[in-house]
C-alpha cells in the first residue's frame, strides 16, 4: 500500500509542479518520506547507467541518451537536471506504473558526486561512468580527495565501472574492483610535456602520495601519470582518442571512428568519449555512436551563441568554483586566433547557496588570455574588485572593470565588432542573455 501511495503522490506533485514551473525534486522527497525504501521496491530496468564526477555530468548524460534513442531503446533520465536522491526518486517514480515497474529498456541518472552513496543504497547502477574529480565548490565540497571518499560507498560489486584513466585520483576507484572498463587520450596534438595550469594538484600519489611522474598531460594534471613509489599509473584504455584535430574539428577514437566537434574543447572530447564507452558497453555499435556524437548539440546551455550590436558573441559557461572549468575555457579563447574581446561576469557565486568565498578564482590561470588577438578584457558583476584583484597578479594588462552587467553589455554593444567571449556561470548567465540577441 506504501508503494502505491508513494508513486501516486510523486505523480501528482509533479503533474501540479509542472503546471507551475517547478517540481523537479519536490514531488521524490514527498514520495520518499511516505515510503523511504520506495527506490527497492521497484521493478528497474535491464541497464542503469549512473554518471558523477566534478565536471561533465549533464553533458555526457544528454550524449548518452541521444545515442541510446537513435539506437532504439526507450531511454528514461533526469532531463530536468535534479541529481540527487529526491530528484532521483521523482524521475523514476513519475515513470513508472502504479504497479512501481519502470517501462524502459535503460534507466540513465545523473548524480550528484557528494549525494551518490545515499541515491543508491537500495539499487546499484550495471554501469557507473566516473567522469573526473576535481577541486570544486570549495564551501561545499572541501578536498577531491574527501569526494572521493563520499562516492566509494555507491560503488557495488557487480557494477561496471567507466573510469577515465587519464585521471589520477578517480582511476583510484578500480582498486578492488573486478569489472572495470576505461577510456581516455593518446598523447595527441594538445598534449604537453608536463602539468598546466597555476597550481598541480597530480603532483602527488593518491595512493601512497609519493612524487608523480608524467609522460605527457592533455590539461592541468590529466594525461600519462605515474607514481615514482607504488606504481600508480594510467592504466591501458579500453576506448581511446587516438587523434585530436582541433583546427579541422574532429577526433579519432580507436583509430577507427571520427567524431566532428561542435565545440573544439579537451573538456568536450573527454564527455564525448566517456559518451561512447557507456553506449559501447550496452551494446550500441560504434559505427552508430560516433554518428550521433558527430552531429549533436548540446542542450543544457553550457555553450550558446548571441549577437550584441557588431559582435557575434560565444557564452562559455564556466562553473564558478572551479577552476579546470575555467581554464579549459580560456584554453579555448586562447586558440581561437581570431580578434576578440572577453566579457568576465562574476555576480552570484553559487545559485544553491550563499557564500562570498572567492579563493578559487586564484587557481585559474586567466594568463592564457595574453595572447595578441584578445584586445580587451572587462569584469563585470558584485565580484570584478575580487576579479580585478586576481587580474592585478598577471602579465596581463588590457583589461577594465565595468562593475554593472547591464552597463558593461552596453558598452560593448556600442564598441567595436570583434567576436565576443562570454565567462561566467549558470548562476549569472542569464543577466547577460536577457541583453542579447540570441542566435535561432
Amino acid at each position: 500500500m506504501r508503494t502505491f501511495l508513494a508513486i501516486a503522490v510523486c505523480k501528482l506533485g509533479h503533474a501540479l509542479g509542472k503546471l507551475i514551473g517547478k517540481g523537479s525534486s519536490m514531488p521524490g522527497k514527498f514520495a520518499l518520506k511516505i515510503c523511504p525504501d520506495i527506490l527497492r521496491r521497484l521493478e528497474l530496468p535491464q541497464h542503469i547507467i549512473a554518471v558523477t564526477g566534478s565536471n561533465g555530468k549533464t553533458s555526457t548524460v544528454e550524449m548518452i541518451a541521444a545515442i541510446l534513442r537513435a539506437d532504439g531503446k526507450t531511454v528514461v533520465y533526469n532531463e530536468e537536471g535534479s541529481n540527487q536522491i529526491e530528484g532521483v526518486a521523482t524521475l523514476v517514480l513519475t515513470r513508472a506504473t502504479l504497479g512501481g515497474k519502470v517501462k524502459a529498456d535503460v534507466l540513465l541518472i545523473e548524480s550528484d558526486e557528494r549525494y551518490a552513496a545515499r541515491t543508491f543504497q537500495f539499487f546499484h547502477p550495471t554501469e557507473f561512468v566516473v567522469t573526473n574529480l576535481y577541486r570544486d565548490q570549495l564551501t561545499r565540497n572541501g578536498h577531491p580527495e574527501w569526494v572521493y571518499d563520499s562516492i566509494l560507498p555507491a560503488l557495488h560489486a557487480e557494477t561496471e565501472l567507466i573510469l577515465n584513466a587519464d585521471d589520477p585520483l578517480s582511476s583510484c576507484f578500480a582498486q578492488g574492483q573486478h569489472k572495470v572498463k576505461w577510456f581516455g587520450l593518446d598523447r595527441c596534438s594538445i598534449s604537453t610535456d608536463s602539468p598546466t595550469g597555476v597550481y598541480h594538484d597530480g603532483a602527488y600519489c593518491p595512493v601512497c602520495h609519493a612524487p608523480m611522474e608524467y609522460g605527457y598531460v592533455h590539461y592541468n594534471h590529466i594525461g600519462a601519470y605515474r607514481c615514482t613509489k607504488c606504481g600508480h599509473k594510467k592504466p591501458s584504455t579500453d576506448y581511446t582518442v587516438t587523434a585530436v584535430d582541433l583546427e579541422g574539428a574532429t577526433v579519432t577514437i580507436d583509430g577507427e571512428q571520427t567524431v566532428s566537434l561542435a565545440f573544439r574543447s579537451i573538456y568536450n572530447i573527454y564527455n564525448i568519449l566517456a559518451s561512447y564507452a557507456a553506449c559501447r558497453e550496452c551494446g550500441v555499435s560504434g559505427e552508430t555512436a560516433a554518428a550521433v556524437l558527430g552531429n549533436y548539440l548540446l542542450k543544457n546551455g553550457r555553450m550558446q551563441t548571441f549577437h550584441l550590436g557588431a559582435h557575434h558573441g560565444t557564452l562559455l559557461t564556466s562553473k564558478h568554483e572551479n577552476s579546470i572549468a575555467y581554464d579549459t575555457n580560456l584554453r579555448y579563447i586562447a586558440a581561437w586566433e581570431q580578434e576578440c574581446v572577453v566579457l568576465v561576469i562574476v555576480d552570484a557565486v553559487s545559485r544553491k547557496y550563499f557564500t562570498s568565498e572567492t579563493s578559487w578564482l586564484w587557481d585559474i590561470d586567466f594568463d592564457q588570455l595574453n595572447v595578441p588577438h584578445v584586445k580587451r578584457i572587462v569584469l563585470a558583476g558584485r565580484y570584478c574588485n575580487d576579479l580585478a584583484e586576481r587580474f592585478s597578479y598577471t602579465d596581463l594588462e588590457n583589461w577594465s572593470v565595468v562593475p554593472d552587467i547591464a552597463a558593461a553589455a552596453s558598452e560593448l554593444k556600442n564598441n567595436g565588432g570583434e567576436e565576443l567571449f562570454v565567462i561566467t556561470c549558470f548562476s549569472d548567465r542569464d543577466k547577460l542573455l536577457s541583453r542579447v540577441e540570441k542566435e535561432a
